[in-house]
């Protein structure tokens, strides 16, 4: 047998889920003391808006470059 697989239909943009969970990271990491717990929360906030910007970047119109 094989699994089914779980597929569910997205409301929100990759862009816009990358930023809500680094805005809901920073949120949790601000409420707690300096330690290894916060540092990860900040950590994943900084990766999730590298990501949205990648992606941003990623999915922009191609100019085309000079000399081609």
């Amino acid at each position: 047998m094989t699994a089914k697989r779980n597929r569910r239909k997205q409301t929100q943009s990759l862009q816009q889920r990358l930023t809500t969970f680094a805005e809901n990271a920073r949120e949790r990491a601000r409420s707690l003391p300096p330690g290894n717990e916060r540092d990860m929360l900040l950590r994943l906030a900084k990766q999730n808006e590298v990501t949205s910007n990648l992606t941003d970047w990623l999915s922009a119109p191609v100019y085309p470059r000079r000399g081609q």
